[in-house]
């Protein structure tokens, strides 16, 4: 399923991007524009069950109105027992009209599928600011809390998490 999952992402993302090209030549020139679309990427490393793991992800999000985004993401942890895969839905706004560093707020839902257990609901917030590195690139920093629905903490020793985020973001 988690190959599925990336398959039909990376498909989308490639069919939403060629279309976009077009339109992303008479957009505003701000990248946090209504109608700009943002390709995602995130790697690192990450802690679960006792184990580290090696995170990547993939997602794409679209400007409803200046400044406010949908999104969709992927992530997939591995190189650990059990495996995660997280599908996470999202809504952010950023503060576009603030000159050098563009800070951001954001919600959101995850439903993390887990190898050998049952998958667990997740809702969260985030918080954190956009660094220009290019014309159409920023560096995210910043922080997340998410809480857990139906969690156990016998089997997850904690129900809610803060936690630092970096991403890379390219705007079309």
């Amino acid at each position: 399923m988690t190959r599925k999952l990336w398959v039909t992402l990376f498909a989308t993302l490639v069919a939403i991007c060629s279309i976009s090209l077009a339109q992303a030549q008479t957009a505003a020139a701000d990248v946090f524009s209504k109608g700009r679309l943002h390709g995602i990427v995130t790697a690192g490393s990450g802690a679960a069950f006792n184990e580290t793991y090696l995170v990547l992800g993939a997602g794409v999000s679209y400007f409803l109105l200046d400044g406010l985004s949908v999104g969709l993401n992927l992530e997939t942890w591995r190189g650990a027992d059990p495996t995660l895969t997280k599908l996470t839905p999202s809504v952010q706004y950023v503060f576009y009209q603030v000159r050098k560093v563009k800070p951001y707020v954001g919600a959101f839902y995850r439903r993390t599928y887990i190898s050998g257990l049952d998958d667990i609901n997740s809702y969260g917030a985030r918080a954190g600011a956009y660094f220009q590195l290019g014309r159409n690139a920023y560096l995210g920093v910043g922080a997340v809390y998410e809480s857990y629905s139906d969690c156990r903490e016998s089997v997850y020793r904690s129900c809610s998490d803060t936690y630092p985020e970096f991403s890379l973001t390219f705007a079309f």
